[in-house]
């Protein structure tokens, strides 16, 4: 099975390195180096490429930013390639690049595949990619929920179906729950706002308010109010067009009109734009006939009487009334009253509505206590896998007489669902505490490792638990931090025979600072630093034959020629090699 490997990390000013390139392989790479050359700074800069916090104090005095660019060789279909690709990323030659960029105020940028990304979307990858595991990750082993999650890791589907199952059941409980809690505390809240749609109703059903008719009225109480004047412009305009009776010397357009058509009529045969000029003024004398008529029809029909303007004005008031409060006009007016009434009807539906969710809120929870006891069976079956394969483990790693156990348990709870007969507290990811215990030697009370599992002893359970994982749910590459932090001696060459092993299905990366652990990887990188306290691109390198032996003799002895520490270097190595 091909799968993703880390293959170079290129760090700049980040820490106490100024320029290097990290330099990695697959199967077990250890970095190893004096205490402060800068071996945590590679665990560093994995975390900043795969979304980690950016701190602006990583970033090397004098310098403006610090850069961390990554290669991680992806095969084709894997998810990650997936995402990247979605983002707008190119793989160069099957080959992801990822960089990240802190500058010293603060500011971090994120590049994939030469295309700028947010943050976290690195993360999103890395749950894919790298499992980085350090001093902090130990102590998260300690939680509750990290510890279930583990056990439901392991089993696979068999937790994960019933779990999906449960959780759809529950997001459906909460939201029900959630109405009801609604309706009931809200329930005098719901009723005077439904007391205050019906006075609304009410108070629109007396008006019967038209669409439109609040334009109609304004202009008819427009006309109604000016009805003298607009009857005395009527007049004179008619009598201008069409004569006053009253005065029949008067001239009037309509007459003088007439005279000149006439006058052209006369004469229209010996010209042709003269008869068209003929033609034109017949046409406006019979258009002001007609404006004239109109005007007398306007003049007799308009209504003067006040009782009508009143009841307009009267008509009126009422609209207003009514928009003051429930609209600019009387269309929106409308539109509030036929949102009242359905809003009406849903308060008024909330008692069966009530009943309604009290019977599906019930049914709910008598189905997910059962579907919480299938997720309890599942998981007690799987910790008893998982609690035997941790065990062997350990065996394996210098803790012959350990003995890991998990222990499922559930609080009672009142308001809890029935599960095996009894009400238990339950939550997302179901009813069960999950808690992993340790009994180091025979005699010895399983206890929580919380309690009973001193730094070593719980770093070795952390990397059984990974050694089991990988034959169960592969990550490509493992980056441990001084996982042997605590242990030395035999354990510590256990450790590291451990980590060989889990390499030949995954890449690791182990920093340390154990000769029994280095002396198992396939390379070893040295950190070290310069005169002037820096690490360049020279001072990370890769140790062959004797460069690796003289490291190996500092680290034993603290003295690189001490022939006592040279022979026990290459007895670790051949050793090693064996193993392999």
């Amino acid at each position: 099975m091909v799968m993703s490997v880390l293959e170079e990390m290129r760090i700049r000013s980040l820490g106490v390195i100024d320029d290097a390139v990290v330099e990695l392989s697959p199967g077990f790479t250890a970095v190893t180096g004096e205490t402060g050359a800068g071996k945590t700074m590679v665990v560093t800069s994995l975390g900043l490429l795969l979304g980690g916090r950016a701190d602006p104090a990583l970033v090397r005095i004098g310098a403006k930013n610090a850069v961390v660019e990554g290669r991680i060789s992806v095969p084709d279909g894997a998810s990650a390639v997936v995402r990247a690709e979605e983002a707008g990323a190119e793989l160069d030659d099957g080959v992801l690049l990822i960089s990240r960029t802190v500058s010293a105020e603060g500011r971090s940028r994120a590049h994939l595949g030469g295309r700028s990304v947010p943050v976290g979307l690195l993360a999103e990858l890395a749950d894919d990619l790298v499992a980085v595991h350090g001093q902090t990750d130990q102590q998260g082993l300690l939680k509750l929920s990290r510890q279930r999650q583990a056990l439901d890791r392991y089993a696979g589907d068999a937790v994960a179906v019933p779990l999906a199952k449960y959780a759809g059941a529950y997001r459906r409980l909460r939201a029900i729950s959630t109405e009801l809690d609604e309706i009931t505390t809200r329930a005098r809240e719901r009723a005077q706002e439904a007391d205050m749609l019906r006075f609304g109703l009410d108070e629109i059903a007396a008006v019967e308010p038209r669409q439109g008719e609040d334009v109609e009225l304004a202009a008819e109480a427009e006309r109604l109010g000016h009805a003298e004047a607009l009857a005395s412009a009527a007049t004179a305009a008619h009598a201008a067009l069409a004569g006053n009776p009253e005065d029949p010397e008067g001239i009037d357009a309509t007459t003088l009109v007439a005279g000149a058509h006439r006058a052209l009529e006369a004469v229209r045969s010996h010209d042709a734009a003269l008869g068209a000029l003929a033609g034109r003024i017949g046409e406006i004398g019979i258009l002001l006939g007609d404006v004239a008529g109109e005007l007398a029809g306007y003049a007799d029909d308009l209504d003067a009487d006040p009782l009508r303007l009143a009841a307009v004005e009267e008509r009126r008031a009422a609209l207003t009334a009514l928009t003051r409060k429930y609209g600019e006009d009387v269309g929106a007016v409308l539109t509030w009253a036929e949102q009242g009434v359905a809003r009406l009807l849903e308060l008024d539906g909330d008692d069966d509505r009530l009943g309604e969710l009290t019977a599906e809120r019930d049914a709910l929870r008598a189905e997910l206590g059962g579907l919480a006891q299938a997720l309890t069976d599942a998981r007690t079956e799987a910790a008893e896998r998982f609690a035997a394969a941790v065990t062997a483990e350990l065996a394996s790693l210098a803790m012959p007489h350990a003995r890991v156990s998990f222990e499922i348990r559930q609080t009672e709870d009142p308001e809890g669902v029935e599960v095996g007969g009894r009400p238990v507290s339950y939550g997302p990811a179901g009813v069960d505490e999950v808690e992993l215990l340790l009994a180091p030697h025979p005699g010895a009370p399983p206890r929580p490792i919380a309690k009973g599992a001193s730094g070593g002893e719980l770093s070795r359970v952390m990397l059984a638990v990974e050694v089991v994982f990988a034959g169960t749910d592969l990550v490509p590459t493992y980056l441990f931090d001084e996982v042997d932090a605590g242990v030395g001696g035999k354990a510590a060459v256990e450790i590291g025979r451990r980590l060989a092993k889990l390499a030949k299905s995954a890449q690791v990366v182990v920093v340390t600072h154990l000769p029994q652990v280095a002396a198992f990887a396939d390379r070893q990188l040295l950190v070290e630093k310069t005169n002037d306290g820096s690490v360049t691109r020279s001072g990370v390198k890769v140790l062959e034959g004797e460069e690796r032996v003289r490291e190996l003799s500092r680290m034993l002895a603290g003295q690189e020629d001490s022939e006592t520490a040279r022979a026990h270097a290459e007895e670790l190595l051949a050793t090693a090699r064996a193993d392999r």
